[in-house]
Protein backbone atom coordinates (compact mmCIF):
# COMPACT_ATOMS: atom_id res chain seq x y z
CA UNK A 1 0.00 0.00 0.00
CA UNK A 2 1.18 3.08 -1.03
CA UNK A 3 0.74 6.17 1.79
CA UNK A 4 0.93 9.86 0.12
CA UNK A 5 2.41 12.45 2.40
CA UNK A 6 -0.33 15.28 3.01
CA UNK A 7 1.68 18.81 2.21
CA UNK A 8 2.90 20.92 4.94
CA UNK A 9 2.29 24.49 4.44
CA UNK A 10 -0.35 25.85 7.12
CA UNK A 11 -2.00 28.54 6.42
CA UNK A 12 -1.28 31.37 8.93
CA UNK A 13 -4.66 32.15 10.57
CA UNK A 14 -5.22 28.28 11.27
CA UNK A 15 -7.16 28.15 14.68
CA UNK A 16 -5.23 26.01 17.41
CA UNK A 17 -6.99 24.25 20.39
CA UNK A 18 -6.19 24.24 23.93
CA UNK A 19 -2.66 22.31 23.33
CA UNK A 20 -1.54 24.80 20.54
CA UNK A 21 -2.18 22.01 18.21
CA UNK A 22 -3.84 22.76 14.60
CA UNK A 23 -6.76 20.30 12.86
CA UNK A 24 -3.67 19.31 10.43
CA UNK A 25 -1.92 17.91 13.86
CA UNK A 26 -4.91 15.49 13.63
CA UNK A 27 -4.59 14.52 10.26
CA UNK A 28 -2.56 11.12 8.62
CA UNK A 29 -1.47 10.73 5.51
CA UNK A 30 -3.59 11.35 2.38
CA UNK A 31 -6.35 8.56 1.32
CA UNK A 32 -6.02 6.27 -1.25
CA UNK A 33 -10.02 5.00 -0.56
CA UNK A 34 -12.16 5.74 -3.88
CA UNK A 35 -13.16 9.37 -4.29
CA UNK A 36 -16.55 10.17 -2.56
CA UNK A 37 -16.32 7.17 -0.41
CA UNK A 38 -17.95 7.44 2.92
CA UNK A 39 -14.82 6.46 5.17
CA UNK A 40 -13.21 9.89 4.34
CA UNK A 41 -15.83 11.76 5.43
CA UNK A 42 -15.71 9.63 8.85
CA UNK A 43 -12.00 10.27 9.13
CA UNK A 44 -13.13 13.90 8.84
CA UNK A 45 -15.37 13.76 11.74
CA UNK A 46 -12.80 11.94 13.42
CA UNK A 47 -10.15 14.73 13.17
CA UNK A 48 -12.47 17.20 13.93
CA UNK A 49 -13.43 15.37 17.10
CA UNK A 50 -9.65 15.29 18.71
CA UNK A 51 -9.41 18.58 17.70
CA UNK A 52 -12.50 20.13 19.36
CA UNK A 53 -11.66 17.88 22.51
CA UNK A 54 -8.58 18.48 22.94
CA UNK A 55 -6.63 15.59 22.99
CA UNK A 56 -2.49 14.74 22.73
CA UNK A 57 -2.31 12.61 19.69
CA UNK A 58 0.18 10.41 21.77
CA UNK A 59 -2.38 9.45 23.84
CA UNK A 60 -4.46 7.73 21.21
CA UNK A 61 -4.19 4.37 20.14
CA UNK A 62 -6.11 3.12 16.67
CA UNK A 63 -6.46 -0.44 15.99
CA UNK A 64 -8.89 -1.79 12.68
CA UNK A 65 -8.74 -5.09 11.31
CA UNK A 66 -8.98 -6.40 7.64
CA UNK A 67 -11.23 -4.33 4.69
CA UNK A 68 -11.28 -0.96 3.57
CA UNK A 69 -12.11 0.66 6.92
CA UNK A 70 -9.15 -0.72 8.11
CA UNK A 71 -6.96 2.03 6.11
CA UNK A 72 -9.10 4.86 7.82
CA UNK A 73 -6.74 4.88 10.62
CA UNK A 74 -3.32 5.52 8.78
CA UNK A 75 -5.39 8.78 7.62
CA UNK A 76 -5.77 10.47 11.02
CA UNK A 77 -3.80 11.45 13.98
CA UNK A 78 -0.17 10.22 13.00
CA UNK A 79 1.17 10.50 16.01
CA UNK A 80 -0.99 8.21 17.91
CA UNK A 81 0.12 4.64 18.16
CA UNK A 82 -1.20 1.79 15.63
CA UNK A 83 -1.79 -1.90 15.33
CA UNK A 84 -3.84 -3.73 11.74
CA UNK A 85 -4.84 -6.76 13.22
CA UNK A 86 -6.10 -9.93 11.01
CA UNK A 87 -9.81 -10.18 10.00
CA UNK A 88 -11.82 -10.03 12.53
CA UNK A 89 -9.70 -9.71 15.61
CA UNK A 90 -9.17 -6.18 16.26
CA UNK A 91 -11.26 -6.42 19.73
CA UNK A 92 -9.10 -9.41 21.46
CA UNK A 93 -6.01 -6.92 20.26
CA UNK A 94 -7.96 -3.93 21.97
CA UNK A 95 -8.72 -6.13 24.54
CA UNK A 96 -5.33 -6.94 25.57
CA UNK A 97 -3.98 -3.22 25.20
CA UNK A 98 -6.60 -1.55 27.03
CA UNK A 99 -5.82 -4.58 29.93
CA UNK A 100 -2.10 -3.11 29.82
CA UNK A 101 -3.05 0.71 29.83
CA UNK A 102 -5.76 1.97 30.85
CA UNK A 103 -4.54 5.61 30.37
CA UNK A 104 -4.89 5.85 26.86
CA UNK A 105 -7.75 6.28 24.26
CA UNK A 106 -8.72 3.31 22.18
CA UNK A 107 -10.03 4.14 19.14
CA UNK A 108 -11.07 0.51 16.81
CA UNK A 109 -12.07 1.02 13.16
CA UNK A 110 -14.21 -1.89 12.03
CA UNK A 111 -16.41 -2.93 8.84
CA UNK A 112 -19.44 -4.90 8.09
CA UNK A 113 -17.66 -7.69 7.06
CA UNK A 114 -15.13 -7.21 9.67
CA UNK A 115 -17.30 -6.97 12.56
CA UNK A 116 -20.63 -8.79 11.10
CA UNK A 117 -18.99 -11.72 9.67
CA UNK A 118 -15.72 -13.64 11.09
CA UNK A 119 -15.47 -11.24 13.57
CA UNK A 120 -18.65 -10.96 15.17
CA UNK A 121 -18.02 -13.35 18.23
CA UNK A 122 -15.50 -10.98 19.10
CA UNK A 123 -17.18 -7.94 18.67
CA UNK A 124 -19.58 -9.46 20.80
CA UNK A 125 -17.29 -10.08 23.97
CA UNK A 126 -15.79 -6.78 23.45
CA UNK A 127 -19.16 -5.35 24.56
CA UNK A 128 -20.13 -8.26 26.91
CA UNK A 129 -16.45 -6.83 28.78
CA UNK A 130 -17.74 -3.57 28.52
CA UNK A 131 -14.15 -2.62 27.23
CA UNK A 132 -13.16 1.08 27.54
CA UNK A 133 -13.27 2.02 23.88
CA UNK A 134 -14.82 4.03 20.69
CA UNK A 135 -15.68 1.22 18.40
CA UNK A 136 -16.88 2.82 14.54
CA UNK A 137 -18.65 0.09 12.68
CA UNK A 138 -18.12 2.10 8.90
CA UNK A 139 -21.40 -0.09 7.04
CA UNK A 140 -21.11 -0.39 3.35
CA UNK A 141 -23.03 -3.46 3.18
CA UNK A 142 -20.73 -5.22 0.77
CA UNK A 143 -16.87 -6.52 0.21
CA UNK A 144 -15.57 -3.43 -1.06
CA UNK A 145 -11.71 -5.08 -1.44
CA UNK A 146 -13.46 -8.38 -2.98
CA UNK A 147 -15.42 -6.07 -5.45
CA UNK A 148 -19.06 -6.06 -3.77
CA UNK A 149 -20.46 -9.32 -2.23
CA UNK A 150 -23.43 -9.11 0.11
CA UNK A 151 -21.87 -8.39 3.88
CA UNK A 152 -23.83 -9.33 6.61
CA UNK A 153 -25.77 -6.12 7.06
CA UNK A 154 -27.31 -6.28 3.91
CA UNK A 155 -31.15 -5.55 3.92
CA UNK A 156 -33.26 -8.48 2.17
CA UNK A 157 -33.85 -7.34 -1.45
CA UNK A 158 -31.41 -5.15 -1.87
CA UNK A 159 -29.97 -5.49 -5.36
CA UNK A 160 -26.34 -5.70 -6.20
CA UNK A 161 -24.27 -3.28 -8.79
CA UNK A 162 -24.50 -6.75 -10.97
CA UNK A 163 -28.20 -6.86 -10.36
CA UNK A 164 -28.50 -9.84 -7.89
CA UNK A 165 -30.88 -9.13 -5.37
CA UNK A 166 -29.98 -10.15 -1.70
CA UNK A 167 -32.56 -12.88 -0.23
CA UNK A 168 -30.45 -13.42 3.11
CA UNK A 169 -31.94 -11.24 5.89
CA UNK A 170 -29.42 -8.66 8.11
CA UNK A 171 -27.69 -8.36 11.13
CA UNK A 172 -28.73 -4.90 12.72
CA UNK A 173 -25.36 -3.62 14.37
CA UNK A 174 -27.00 -1.21 17.01
CA UNK A 175 -29.90 -3.92 18.00
CA UNK A 176 -26.91 -6.61 18.85
CA UNK A 177 -25.31 -4.15 20.82
CA UNK A 178 -28.07 -3.41 22.76
CA UNK A 179 -29.47 -6.98 23.05
CA UNK A 180 -25.68 -7.73 24.76
CA UNK A 181 -25.58 -4.73 27.54
CA UNK A 182 -23.46 -2.35 25.46
CA UNK A 183 -23.69 0.98 27.42
CA UNK A 184 -23.39 3.43 24.08
CA UNK A 185 -25.35 2.56 21.54
CA UNK A 186 -25.56 4.90 18.41
CA UNK A 187 -25.80 5.52 14.57
CA UNK A 188 -24.78 8.14 12.31
CA UNK A 189 -24.50 8.54 8.12
CA UNK A 190 -21.27 9.45 6.86
CA UNK A 191 -22.30 12.22 4.98
CA UNK A 192 -24.16 13.97 8.59
CA UNK A 193 -20.87 15.76 10.10
CA UNK A 194 -23.15 17.65 12.12
CA UNK A 195 -24.51 14.91 13.82
CA UNK A 196 -22.03 12.22 13.43
CA UNK A 197 -18.90 14.63 15.34
CA UNK A 198 -21.08 15.48 18.83
CA UNK A 199 -21.83 11.58 18.50
CA UNK A 200 -17.83 10.66 18.75
CA UNK A 201 -16.82 13.17 21.00
CA UNK A 202 -19.33 11.49 23.20
CA UNK A 203 -18.25 7.91 22.67
CA UNK A 204 -14.74 8.97 23.73
CA UNK A 205 -15.67 10.93 26.21
CA UNK A 206 -17.87 7.90 27.61
CA UNK A 207 -16.30 5.27 29.83
CA UNK A 208 -16.88 1.86 28.57
CA UNK A 209 -17.50 0.38 25.46
CA UNK A 210 -19.05 2.83 23.04
CA UNK A 211 -20.62 1.13 19.86
CA UNK A 212 -21.33 3.78 16.98
CA UNK A 213 -22.70 2.15 13.66
CA UNK A 214 -22.00 4.64 10.31
CA UNK A 215 -23.80 3.95 7.13
CA UNK A 216 -21.03 4.52 5.05
CA UNK A 217 -21.67 4.47 1.53
CA UNK A 218 -19.69 2.16 -0.79
CA UNK A 219 -19.00 4.86 -3.86
CA UNK A 220 -17.56 1.94 -6.45
CA UNK A 221 -19.96 -1.01 -5.70
CA UNK A 222 -23.14 -0.18 -3.22
CA UNK A 223 -23.91 3.41 -4.47
CA UNK A 224 -26.79 2.34 -7.21
CA UNK A 225 -30.59 2.22 -7.35
CA UNK A 226 -31.29 -0.66 -5.35
CA UNK A 227 -29.03 -0.80 -3.07
CA UNK A 228 -30.49 0.09 0.58
CA UNK A 229 -26.54 1.33 1.78
CA UNK A 230 -26.11 4.17 -1.11
CA UNK A 231 -26.41 7.39 -0.14
CA UNK A 232 -29.49 8.09 -1.90
CA UNK A 233 -31.39 5.38 0.01
CA UNK A 234 -29.79 6.48 3.43
CA UNK A 235 -30.68 9.55 2.47
CA UNK A 236 -34.26 8.92 1.89
CA UNK A 237 -34.86 6.54 4.83
CA UNK A 238 -32.69 8.28 7.29
CA UNK A 239 -34.51 9.11 10.78
CA UNK A 240 -32.04 11.69 12.76
CA UNK A 241 -31.63 13.44 15.95
CA UNK A 242 -29.38 16.68 14.92
CA UNK A 243 -28.99 18.90 11.71
CA UNK A 244 -27.42 17.60 8.22
CA UNK A 245 -24.94 18.20 6.62
CA UNK A 246 -24.09 15.79 3.60
CA UNK A 247 -20.34 15.94 1.37
CA UNK A 248 -21.47 13.35 -1.32
CA UNK A 249 -18.74 12.92 -4.72
CA UNK A 250 -18.28 15.76 -6.92
CA UNK A 251 -20.53 18.71 -4.26
CA UNK A 252 -22.04 19.20 -0.97
CA UNK A 253 -25.43 18.78 -0.28
CA UNK A 254 -27.26 20.54 2.81
CA UNK A 255 -30.41 19.96 4.31
CA UNK A 256 -31.27 21.69 7.95
CA UNK A 257 -34.70 20.63 9.28
CA UNK A 258 -36.14 20.24 12.82
CA UNK A 259 -36.73 17.59 15.63
CA UNK A 260 -39.77 15.19 14.51
CA UNK A 261 -40.04 16.42 11.13
CA UNK A 262 -39.24 15.03 7.37
CA UNK A 263 -36.91 16.37 4.40
CA UNK A 264 -36.89 15.55 1.31
CA UNK A 265 -33.55 15.88 0.04
CA UNK A 266 -32.76 15.03 -4.20
CA UNK A 267 -29.57 13.68 -5.00
CA UNK A 268 -26.63 13.77 -7.40
CA UNK A 269 -28.62 10.80 -9.69
CA UNK A 270 -31.85 12.30 -9.43
CA UNK A 271 -33.33 9.90 -6.69
CA UNK A 272 -34.71 11.49 -4.02
CA UNK A 273 -33.53 10.91 0.30
CA UNK A 274 -36.31 11.32 3.22
CA UNK A 275 -34.77 12.01 6.70
CA UNK A 276 -36.39 11.94 10.05
CA UNK A 277 -35.43 13.38 13.18
CA UNK A 278 -36.31 11.37 16.21
CA UNK A 279 -38.74 13.70 18.73
CA UNK A 280 -36.64 15.67 21.28
CA UNK A 281 -38.41 13.79 23.89
CA UNK A 282 -36.82 10.47 22.94
CA UNK A 283 -35.30 8.54 25.97
CA UNK A 284 -31.77 6.95 25.61
CA UNK A 285 -31.59 5.83 28.83
CA UNK A 286 -34.31 2.63 28.07
CA UNK A 287 -32.80 -0.38 26.61
CA UNK A 288 -36.18 -1.46 26.43
CA UNK A 289 -37.77 1.46 24.63
CA UNK A 290 -34.62 1.51 22.45
CA UNK A 291 -34.72 -1.78 20.77
CA UNK A 292 -38.39 -1.12 20.44
CA UNK A 293 -38.15 2.21 18.52
CA UNK A 294 -35.30 0.81 16.24
CA UNK A 295 -37.51 -2.10 15.24
CA UNK A 296 -40.24 0.28 14.76
CA UNK A 297 -38.82 3.02 13.07
CA UNK A 298 -37.23 -0.58 10.75
CA UNK A 299 -40.61 -1.54 10.27
CA UNK A 300 -41.64 1.65 8.35
CA UNK A 301 -38.68 1.63 6.46
CA UNK A 302 -36.38 4.02 7.87
CA UNK A 303 -32.90 4.34 9.51
CA UNK A 304 -32.74 5.52 13.00
CA UNK A 305 -30.02 8.36 14.04
CA UNK A 306 -28.63 9.78 16.64
CA UNK A 307 -27.75 8.64 20.40
CA UNK A 308 -30.07 4.85 20.98
CA UNK A 309 -29.01 4.29 24.04
CA UNK A 310 -26.56 5.93 27.20
CA UNK A 311 -25.93 3.74 30.50
CA UNK A 312 -23.54 6.12 32.30
CA UNK A 313 -23.12 4.35 35.55
CA UNK A 314 -21.90 0.69 34.06
CA UNK A 315 -18.77 -0.93 35.08
CA UNK A 316 -15.80 -1.85 32.25
CA UNK A 317 -13.90 -4.08 31.91
CA UNK A 318 -10.90 -2.94 34.63
CA UNK A 319 -14.15 -2.83 37.54
CA UNK A 320 -15.18 -6.44 36.04
CA UNK A 321 -11.31 -7.65 36.48
CA UNK A 322 -10.20 -5.55 39.63
CA UNK A 323 -6.95 -4.38 38.14
CA UNK A 324 -4.73 -2.39 39.15
CA UNK A 325 -5.08 1.52 38.74
CA UNK A 326 -2.19 2.16 36.78
CA UNK A 327 -0.45 1.16 33.49
CA UNK A 328 1.12 -2.25 33.89
CA UNK A 329 4.07 -0.64 32.08
CA UNK A 330 4.79 1.27 34.85
CA UNK A 331 4.78 -1.31 37.73
CA UNK A 332 7.86 -1.96 39.73
CA UNK A 333 8.85 -5.46 39.17
CA UNK A 334 8.42 -6.75 42.42
CA UNK A 335 5.23 -5.71 42.43
CA UNK A 336 4.91 -7.48 38.57
CA UNK A 337 6.43 -10.67 39.80
CA UNK A 338 5.73 -10.72 43.58
CA UNK A 339 7.49 -14.30 43.74
CA UNK A 340 6.18 -18.00 44.37
CA UNK A 341 5.01 -16.88 48.15
CA UNK A 342 2.42 -14.39 46.63
CA UNK A 343 1.38 -16.98 44.15
CA UNK A 344 0.79 -19.50 46.56
CA UNK A 345 -1.37 -17.32 48.42
CA UNK A 346 -3.52 -16.14 45.16
CA UNK A 347 -4.02 -19.59 44.52
CA UNK A 348 -5.19 -20.34 48.00
CA UNK A 349 -8.58 -18.85 46.29
CA UNK A 350 -9.23 -22.00 43.98
CA UNK A 351 -8.55 -24.61 46.74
Amino acid sequence: MTYITKPVARHPKMRHNALGLEPRDYEGSMSTLCAGCGHDSVTAALVQAFFEMDVEPHRVVKLSGIGCSSKTPAYFVKEAHGFNAVHGRMPSIAAGANAANRDLLYVGISGDGDSLSIGLGQLCHAIRRNIDMLYLLENNGVYGLTKGQFSASADVGSVSKKGEVNRNGPIDPVSVALALGATFVARSFSGDKKQLVPILKAGLAHSGFAFVDIISPCVTFNDHEGSTKSYAHTRTHMYEVVETDFVPLRREITAEYGHGDVHAVTMHDGSVVHFRKVAEDYDPTDRGAALEHIADVRKRGEVPTGLLYLEETGEDMHGFENTVEGPLVELPYEDLCPGSGALAELQKEWW
